[in-house]
């Protein structure tokens, strides 16, 4: 059978800058096997698949798939996603588009040329244990003392975050990726505005061994947990925007925004191709 296919850029309004999903549309008809096995084929950090809702609140449901797994949830294939089912010419019921998938129904909003969703409840918070702190700090070859904050930030994937003290702390990180490979967490650290500029006021890298993807290049579910942890905590304020992605030759850019008690994740999305399947 044949399906639509978009390979969408996320966190980007420019072309191949931000972070690629590969979204599969109408795809009712796929078994979890054919996903997976589809997923391994484009081998990029996530593949959707995008189907009829069962809940009467949503818009449609979304399966998204790593090379080695299935997600809950994740941030940049809930925005291309998004992308891709409005570009087919989906509407939503109401003013917010309701996505729904193993997390749950997640609210989802376009303004500004950017879409956005609304950050889900973490399964998981609290602190890190000391020895599992000192495992990944022996991993990214920095020593523990040079972590300025930490805690469990899981909204599904299993992420933990890491404060580092500067850009240039985050961006110089070599980490050994292949001892942490049970691991997924990502790491922060505070732009300087006289050095590093006023586009953006935090950096972050994404590691997640553990779903196969050693760094990701710009990650939506892991900004998403780590400014519910950032701004609960005051660390950071109720809006600002993280750059990400320069090690892999990416220029992401994601907008975090606090509005009431819902935190927002949003960005550009782009598609770069689109045609139709044969699976």
């Amino acid at each position: 059978m044949e399906y639509g296919f978009q390979q969408v850029d996320v966190f980007t309004s420019g072309k191949f800058k931000g972070n690629p999903v590969a979204v599969v549309s109408a795809a009712d008809n796929l078994s979890t096997e054919e996903m997976q096995a589809f997923a391994i084929w484009t081998n990029l950090s996530e593949t959707t698949f995008l189907l009829k809702p069962t809940s009467p609140e949503a818009d449609y449901r979304l399966r998204i798939f790593t090379p080695q797994s299935e997600l809950p949830f994740a941030g940049h294939p809930t925005l291309g996603s998004c992308h891709a089912w409005m570009t087919a010419g989906g509407k939503p019921k109401k003013n917010i588009i309701i996505q729904e998938c193993q997390a749950g129904l997640i609210p989802l909003r376009s303004e500004n040329n950017r879409l956005s969703f609304a950050a889900p409840t973490l399964v998981r918070s609290g602190d890190v244990e000391q020895t599992l702190l000192e495992r990944i700090a022996e991993g990214l070859r920095i020593p523990v003392s040079s972590i300025l904050a930490s805690a469990w930030v899981d909204n599904g994937p299993g992420w933990i975050g890491i404060m580092l003290k500067s850009r240039e702390a985050v961006l110089a990180l070599k980490p050994d990726f292949a001892s942490m490979s049970d691991l997924a967490f990502g790491v922060i650290g505070a732009w300087d505005g006289e050095k590093d500029g006023n586009d953006a006021q935090f950096e972050v890298r994404a590691f997640a061994m553990k779903h196969g993807v050693n760094e990701d290049p710009v990650c939506g579910s892991l900004n998403a947990s780590m400014a519910q942890w950032l701004i609960g905590s005051g660390l950071a304020p109720k809006s600002y925007v993280v750059s990400q992605g320069k090690i892999l030759g990416r220029d992401g850019r994601i907008y975090v925004d606090q509005i009431d008690d819902t935190i927002w994740i949003g960005g550009a999305t782009v598609s770069n191709i689109t045609g139709r399947l044969s699976l």
